[in-house]
C-alpha cells in the first residue's frame, strides 16, 4: 500500500516542514471527521499553480456513516472539477457549498461507478449532492493543502439535538484553528492507538475549566469513576477528579494527556485539548477512555516477564551451580581423560548458562547475541594452557537472535571456538596463534566462521565420520536441532563454516 510519504514524493513539491504538519494533521484530524460526522478528504496542490491535486488522506467519521464507499487516496482530481478548491488554496478562509464529488461523479476518472442506492444495503450511495466545506491548512503562513469535508445535505426541517450541536460547533472552532495553523498543535505527538476518539466521551469546558456539555458516553465513564451527580457548570475538583491536566492545558495553551485514577480499579485517559481564538484560550475539549482493561492487561504482562525473567533466573542458578559441582569434582580426579570430559561437560554447561543468563535481564522471543559471543569469547581465551598466546578476534554480529536458537548456538560456537584454541596450536608450533569469529546475518539466515592460522585438519579428515564428542555435539546441533550445515576444510589453517535458518523449526 502507498504511503502519504511515497504519495508526496511522487506528486507534490512539499518541504520537509510542510509534510511534516500534514503528518501532524493525519494524526489528530479522526476528531474532525467525528466531530462533524463527515468524510474528510486531504488534498495537496501538484504543482504551483493550483491546477491540480492529489488526495494525500482519508478519514471517516466513526460518529455516523460515510458517503465515500472508496478508498481515493493517491487520485489527482483537477481543479476545474472542483472550483472552490482553488479558493481555498488561495487563503481564502473555510469555503462551503454544496456539489459532487468529482473523482465519484464523473466516469472518466475511471475509478468507480456511482452506486445504485438499492445495491446492497450495508453503506448509503454516494448522493448527486453533497455539503462540501473547504478548510485551508496553514502552515507558518502558506497553505499547504486543503481538508474537503463532505456531508450530507443538511434538512432544515430537522432539529438537531443537544449533542449534535456541541459537537459541530467545536468541529468549527478547530477548523479555524486549522486555518490560522494553530491546529493541530506543533509540540503534539501523533496519537497512540489507546488515544480516546469523540466518541469515548466528550466533554466540553469554558476558559475557567467549568464543565459545560458531558456527552452520555463521557457521563458513563464519570459514573465509572464514582460521580453520580450532576456535572455542568461545576469544576473538575469539585467532583473529586484531578484537574491538573485540563488546568494546564487551559493556563499554557498545549494539549495535555494524562491518566486519571479516581479508584484503584477504574482508570480513564484525558485527552485536553485547548480551544484558541486569536492565540487566546477560550475553553478545551476533553476526550475521555476508559483504559482500565487495557491497564490490568498490561499489568499481567509486566507480571508474565517478571515471571518469565525469574524462571530463566533460577535456571541460570541451577546450571552455575551444575557447573561448580562438575568443577569440583574434576579437580579431585587425576590428570587424563576423566578430568579433561568433567572440564568440557563443564564448559558446555556455562555457554549454556550464559543464554539463560541474558534471558534473565531481557526476556522476549529473542536475544541480543552480541553479549553471549563477548562471554564465549572470554571462556574460550580461559581455556588456553599452553605456553603461546592465542589471539581471538570477532568481525560482524548476529544481531537479534531466536531464544529457541541462541542455546544449541551458543554452545556450537563455544565447541568450535575450543577447538580451534586446543588442536590448532601444537605446543612447540610457535610464538602464537590467532582465531578469527566471523558472523553475518540476513533476514533469513545467520553465517558463523572459525578461522585459524594453525596446523589444519588430519588428512582424511570428515565431521561425518568423527569420533571427536565436541564435533559429533556441533555436527549434531547444527544439522538436526538448527537445521542448517556445517563445513570444515584446511585453508591456510582450518576454516569452519556454519549456516543456518535465523528462526528455529517449527514445533521447536
Amino acid at each position: 500500500m502507498t504511503t502519504p510519504a511515497e504519495i508526496a514524493a511522487r506528486h507534490t513539491d512539499l518541504d520537509g516542514a510542510g509534510f511534516a504538519h500534514l503528518q501532524r494533521v493525519l494524526g489528530a484530524w479522526g476528531i474532525l471527521a467525528d466531530l462533524s460526522f463527515s468524510d474528510l478528504l486531504l488534498l495537496v496542490p501538484t504543482d504551483q499553480k493550483h491546477e491540480e491535486f492529489v488526495v494525500l488522506g482519508q478519514i471517516r467519521p466513526t460518529t455516523g456513516a460515510t458517503l465515500l464507499r472508496v478508498d481515493l487516496v493517491g487520485q489527482l482530481v483537477r481543479a476545474d472539477d472542483w472550483p472552490a478548491l482553488g479558493e481555498a488554496v488561495e487563503g481564502n478562509g473555510i469555503v462551503t457549498g454544496s456539489g459532487t464529488v468529482p473523482l465519484l461523479a464523473h466516469s472518466r476518472w475511471g475509478l468507480v461507478e456511482v452506486v445504485d442506492a438499492t445495491d446492497t444495503g450495508e453503506m448509503p450511495a454516494v448522493p448527486d449532492t453533497a455539503q462540501l466545506e473547504y478548510v485551508p491548512v496553514n502552515d507558518g503562513g502558506r497553505v499547504v493543502a486543503v481538508i474537503v469535508r463532505v456531508g450530507t445535505l443538511e434538512d432544515r426541517r430537522r432539529r438537531a439535538g443537544r449533542l449534535e450541536r456541541v459537537y459541530r460547533d467545536i468541529y468549527q472552532r478547530l477548523a479555524e484553528m486549522v486555518v490560522v495553523g494553530e491546529y493541530p498543535y506543533a509540540q503534539e505527538e501523533i496519537s497512540a492507538e489507546d488515544a480516546p476518539r469523540v466518541g469515548d466521551g466528550l466533554i466540553m469546558v469554558d476558559v475557567e475549566g467549568r464543565v459545560e456539555y458531558a456527552s452520555p458516553n463521557a457521563m458513563s465513564a464519570l459514573h465509572r469513576m464514582g460521580v453520580n451527580e450532576s456535572v455542568e457548570h461545576r469544576f473538575f475538583a469539585e467532583l473529586g477528579i484531578e484537574e491538573m491536566a485540563i488546568e494546564h492545558a487551559l493556563v499554557t495553551g498545549c494539549p495535555v494527556i494524562e491518566e486519571v485514577e479516581r479508584r484503584p480499579d477504574v482508570i480513564v485517559l484525558l485527552h485536553c485539548t485547548p480551544l484558541l481564538h486569536r492565540r487566546r484560550v477560550t475553553g478545551a475539549l476533553v476526550l475521555m477512555r476508559d483504559v482500565t482493561d487495557l491497564r490490568r492487561l498490561n499489568r499481567l504482562l509486566l507480571s508474565k516477564d517478571a515471571a518469565i525473567r525469574e524462571v530463566h533466573h533460577r535456571v541460570k542458578n541451577n546450571l552455575q551451580t551444575i557447573s561448580s559441582l562438575l568443577r569440583l569434582q574434576a579437580r579431585r580426579l587425576e590428570p587424563g581423560q576423566g578430568q579433561e570430559a568433567l572440564r568440557e561437560a563443564e564448559r558446555r554447561v556455562r555457554s549454556i548458562a550464559l543464554v539463560h543468563e541474558i534471558l534473565s535481564r531481557e526476556p522476549g522471543d529473542e536475544v541480543p547475541f552480541d553479549e553471549i559471543v563477548s562471554s564465549l569469547v572470554v571462556m574460550a581465551a580461559d581455556s588456553v594452557v599452553s605456553d603461546h598466546p592465542v589471539e581471538i578476534r570477532v568481525t560482524g554480529d548476529l544481531g537479534e537472535v531466536d531464544a529457541g536458537v541462541a542455546t544449541p548456538l551458543a554452545v556450537v560456537i563455544a565447541e568450535v571456538l575450543q577447538n580451534a584454541v586446543e588442536h590448532a596450536f601444537p605446543d612447540g608450533s610457535g610464538a602464537g596463534g590467532h582465531v578469527e569469529l566471523v558472523l553475518a546475518h540476513t533476514d533469513e539466515r545467520l553465517t558463523v566462521q572459525v578461522r585459524d592460522d594453525g596446523c589444519g585438519l588430519p588428512d582424511g579428515f570428515d565431521i561425518e565420520r568423527t569420533k571427536s564428542l565436541g564435533l559429533s555435539i556441533v555436527r549434531d546441533l547444527v544439522t538436526s536441532q538448527l537445521d542448517g550445515t556445517i563445513a570444515m576444510e584446511s585453508r591456510d589453517g582450518t576454516l569452519v563454516a556454519i549456516e543456518i535458518p535465523r528462526h528455529p523449526l517449527e514445533g521447536e
